[in-house]
């Protein structure tokens, strides 16, 4: 089984209408407005997945700051997987910063929902009030053991929109500050895995972080499967495409030939995957 851990789908009146969402949305409009950014569905994304060999797909929205927009996205997202439940596992999306993203949270996972994320802070970074903004949501998925798969990157480097001002430093205190959780780090962790070659202490915060490969393709070489695997090991990591920005395909020659076994392989593409989501 392969199961994309990192998916995007927006509701029909964002695909449409686009525009009309960017008013106080900076993140979303900086990353939106060139018309060259693909906005998808339920219906498109469940096509795609046949057509490049995705048996199931993690689904979710935007972080959006307008509260009506996010629980708009996020009941679309519930009735996108009741339509299609073998194939789409949906979580939920919100603006930490909400004084209502809790509630949410608990709304959707009440319903049904597998998740929280991509929950992301662009423009801040994951400092202090960040951490402390994600606290009451972290409490809830810690409860229900619940996976938060939380967007980072890496901290040097080319500029590109969404790559935030974060820094290693904060990512490794969200993984000591909530090691309790199931957290999956977007974009390799920003490179973080490779401390876990410490002798002392970020072993033992790592121990409930995965590592997903979205956006790979255009930020790392593909030796980077072997090297995080022969770190980490290849139980920790989560394939991710970010479609609609990149297709699985894109992928799938990187991993294959990067002289992993094929039982490496089987858990990046899905046995990880099923694990953490408790999937057959």
């Amino acid at each position: 089984m392969i199961v994309d851990f990192h998916t995007h789908i927006l509701p029909p009146s964002v695909q449409k209408n686009r525009e009309t969402y960017f008013h106080n949305e900076p993140a979303f409009e900086l990353l939106y407005r060139p018309i060259k950014s693909k906005i998808i569905g339920a219906t498109e994304i469940v096509n795609a997945m046949v057509e490049q060999g995705v048996d199931v797909s993690v689904v979710f929205g935007f972080p959006w700051r307008n509260i009506d927009t996010v629980i708009q996205q996020n009941d679309y997202i519930l009735e996108a997987v009741s339509r299609y439940p073998k194939q789409l596992i949906g979580f939920c999306c919100v603006d930490p910063a909400h004084p209502h993203a809790a509630r949410e949270v608990e709304r959707c996972l009440s319903a049904g929902m597998s998740g929280v994320g991509e929950l992301a802070f662009y423009e801040s970074g994951i400092d202090e009030t960040a951490l402390d903004q994600l606290a009451p949501i972290m409490e809830i998925c810690r409860q229900r053991q619940t996976p938060v798969l939380i967007h980072t990157n890496e901290p040097i480097g080319h500029a590109y929109p969404g790559k935030s001002p974060i820094t290693l430093s904060e990512i490794y205190r969200l993984t000591q500050t909530f090691s309790e959780n199931k957290i999956v780090l977007a974009h390799w962790g920003g490179g973080i895995f490779f401390y876990a070659m410490m002798k002392k202490e970020v072993k033992n915060y790592l121990a409930n972080v995965f590592f997903d490969t979205a956006a790979s393709p255009f930020l790392y070489d593909p030796d980077i499967y072997r090297v995080a695997a022969g770190i980490v090991g290849a139980d920790k990591i989560l394939f991710g495409s970010d479609y609609p920005l990149l297709g699985p395909r894109r992928y799938m020659k990187d991993i294959e030939n990067n002289k992993l076994s094929d039982e490496e392989v089987k858990k990046i593409c899905g046995t990880n995957a099923q694990k953490l989501l408790c999937i057959g």
